[in-house]
């Protein structure tokens, strides 16, 4: 009874998270449709609420605004737009802090989240799973000794808090392991285990050691 207990909690859970993370998305999303006009809303409209609605518009207007900002009005736009957040002394140091954090992450060019790595955290001899996230940089580098990296190790199971560590490129071990599953990894406490990276033996191998091969041979034989 116990094990269909668990196998039904097994098929559930994960739908039930979905489902609420979903549920929250669209729900946040949805609240763009408060910048029409009243007479403009879906339940106004149609006279039933309607989910989803906020969220393609949401999703218009981002889409919307990339392709605005590609052309040269559209960036002089956004210049000017910098230039006065720019002299807003508490709101510059939100919005560049953030806008230099989320170019990282999202540039297509940079080396942030796209390597996963072994590294040796908290101590010695204990490994953990850590992301690249460049390379260290200010008056930092004047003070390091060597190649250094910057890295995020992730806590289990939320990576979204964690702790940044610059350490030697010596030190790190980069995994052929793609960033989505060692996410999964890391978020199932190890439980979800990804795939094995080693590559195959080529049939060549054979070729280049012909001693191994027959020394298997001969085993075999025996």
């Amino acid at each position: 009874m116990k094990r269909y207990f668990i196998t039904g909690l097994l098929i559930w859970v994960p739908l039930g998270i979905t489902a609420w993370a979903l549920k929250f998305l669209i729900s946040t999303m949805d609240q763009s449709l408060l910048l029409l006009p009243s007479s403009m809303r879906p339940e106004n409209l149609v006279g039933i609420y309607i989910p989803g609605v906020g969220t393609v518009l949401t999703l218009l207007v981002v889409f919307l605004t990339g392709i605005f900002t590609t052309n040269i009005i559209g960036q002089r736009l956004v210049i000017f737009w910098e230039g006065v957040l720019w002299r807003i002394p508490v709101v510059k140091s939100i919005y560049y802090g953030v806008k230099q954090v989320s170019d990282t992450l999202f540039s297509s060019q940079g080396e942030a989240f796209r390597k996963a790595l072994l590294v040796q955290y908290p101590r010695e001899g204990s490994w953990t799973i850590a992301f690249m996230t460049g390379y260290p940089g200010g008056d930092v580098v004047n003070h390091l000794t060597g190649e250094y990296v910057s890295v995020y190790v992730p806590t289990t199971p939320n990576p979204t808090s964690g702790f940044f560590l610059m350490m030697p490129r010596s030190d790190v071990i980069e995994l052929d392991m793609s960033v989505d599953a060692a996410l999964k990894y890391i978020i199932s406490m190890g439980v979800v285990t990804p795939p094995n990276g080693k590559k195959p033996v080529e049939p060549q191998a054979a070729l280049l050691h012909p001693q191994d091969s027959v020394s298997s041979a001969s085993s075999d034989k025996s």
